[in-house]
């Protein structure tokens, strides 16, 4: 009889689980005009890895290292660990629960000078269930596991920001490098100005001003000197720590050469890149999840209904007779609210304007990818037509210091026209060392807006280790 009634409770339970109303996830159209193309594009297909364009060996295995390695990246990772833990637990809310209970109790009784003993052996299994009668938990449910792809989607934009990160960087350390290298050419050539100078003064050919001026620009290339290598130092340490290290100059002797950008990759129609950007992805599951959850708010208005069931065996004999008489109880309960001062009708309004909230965060994000798409290619564009006016001033600067210098050693012009030819050509080199790195900085920018997914496997949690680092644990 007991198992009967067991199997009866099993197979009620399971129509219930498989029953109740739906409310389906619903696609939301593009809340903003998506342009047709873009106002430039390329022809060479962009690779996934898109660091590989730059041909830079070193540059690869540090962004792999830091993709492996940082602890922000790592802390995007476990954020969604997190997200998948709450949903497993909303997938737990869609089945019954099932407990067991067991007691053993002794009693002793005294009367009339006798002492009587009793025990007491009890079992019992109690079920319950929330029958999903308006799809508010399967709602709730959808909405854990759109959190949860909507943090994979915040995982990938980290990955693309730290590869930036690391590649901007690197080319930073480089451009430091190079102005090291420019200012100690420009110490040298200096130097040999003032001795030449100073040799025109002792002759009585210049005056004391000039080579008070010439020691000045010395000084003054020495300082720039001393900044570029004090970047040098700096930018090493952020590079250390990008990449999950201890800030380190393990790249003081390392030369490294500005690549030779790539041509423009080509990059489709804007609606594949916004498909492609994660960023972009995790502010429509954000809009999904929220509307979830507001179906889940709409579906508490209604009422409930549960499920409960308890079989139960005792014996005040001995343990081995528990399993000869069987209790069972079902129960099915249902609730509908009637008064609550419209808590659950408020409910219903914020989770009303936390959608609309999400739809026009999406909005932005959209325009803001557009733009930085948009504005990469101008920017880039532009840069390279700077370049080009600077290569010019260059040569005209160089051309125009040659003449001066020789017309002043034949002392045909005084020292004022040399030193500022000699200002404006040292200014252009730095300035164009600058620029090309900056060129660099937009082609990464062009990259990072038009990247997909960097289809990285989500690592091992962190566990404390009680032997790590025994001497910074404070007492």
């Amino acid at each position: 009889m007991a198992k009967q009634i067991q199997k009866h409770i099993l197979m009620g339970l399971l129509f219930l689980v498989v029953g109740g109303c739906r409310h389906s996830l619903r696609e939301p159209a593009t809340p903003v005009q998506i342009p047709g193309s873009f106002s430039t594009t390329g022809s060479e297909p962009m690779q996934e890895k898109w660091w590989h364009g730059f041909e830079d060996t070193e540059l690869n295995g540090l962004i792999d290292q830091a993709l492996a390695h940082n602890f922000d990246l790592q802390v995007a990772w476990d954020r969604l660990a997190q997200a998948q833990a709450l949903a497993e637990q909303r997938n737990a809310s869609l089945w019954p629960r099932a407990s067991l209970t067991a007691d053993v109790s002794r009693t002793r009784q005294e009367a009339n000078g006798v002492v009587n003993y009793g025990s007491l052996y009890a079992i019992g299994v109690a079920a319950s269930y929330e029958v999903d009668l308006w799809s508010e938990l399967r709602s709730s449910q959808r909405a854990a596991w759109l959190d949860v792809e909507a943090q994979r989607d915040a995982a990938d934009t980290a990955a693309i920001t730290l590869a930036a990160s690391i590649a901007n960087t690197w080319y930073r350390l480089a451009e430091a490098k190079t102005l090291t290298r420019i200012a100690r050419e420009q110490i040298k050539t200096n130097q040999d100005v003032l001795k030449i100078v100073t040799v025109k003064w002792r002759k009585g050919a210049a005056r004391a001003a000039d080579v008070y001026r010439q020691r000045q620009l010395v000084a003054s290339t020495e300082a720039q000197l001393i900044t570029a290598e004090e970047t040098v130092q700096l930018l090493q340490y952020a590079l250390s720590v990008l990449i999950g290290e201890k800030p380190e100059s393990v790249w003081q002797q390392t030369s490294i050469e500005s690549p030779t950008l790539p041509p423009i990759p080509e990059l489709g129609v804007p609606a594949d890149v916004l498909l492609r950007r994660p960023d972009v992805r995790r502010s429509y599951r954000q809009v999904q999840a929220a509307d979830q959850r507001l179906a889940a708010a709409i579906a508490d208005q209604y009422p409930r209904l549960s499920i409960s069931a308890y079989t139960e065996t005792s014996s005040t004999v001995k343990v081995s007779d528990l399993f000869d008489d069987w209790l069972a109880n079902l129960a099915a309960n249902a609730v509908q609210p009637l008064f609550d001062r419209d808590l659950r009708k408020a409910e219903v309004r914020r989770q009303e304007a936390i959608v609309s909230e999400r739809i026009h965060a999406w909005s932005q994000t959209i325009l803001n990818a557009l733009e930085e798409v948009e504005g990469a290619l101008t920017r880039e564009r532009q840069q390279t037509e700077l370049i080009k006016n600077l290569d010019y001033r260059l040569e005209l600067a160089r051309l125009t210091y040659k003449r001066n210098q020789e017309s002043y050693i034949k002392g045909q012009v005084d020292y004022i026209r040399v030193l500022e030819s000699l200002e404006s050509l040292q200014a252009l080199e730095r300035n164009i060392s600058s620029a090309r790195r900056t060129l660099i900085e937009r082609r990464i920018d062009l990259y990072r807006s038009i990247a997909g997914s960097c289809e990285l496997a989500q690592p091992e949690l962190a566990q404390i280790d009680e032997h790590s680092n025994p001497d910074i644990h404070s007492e």
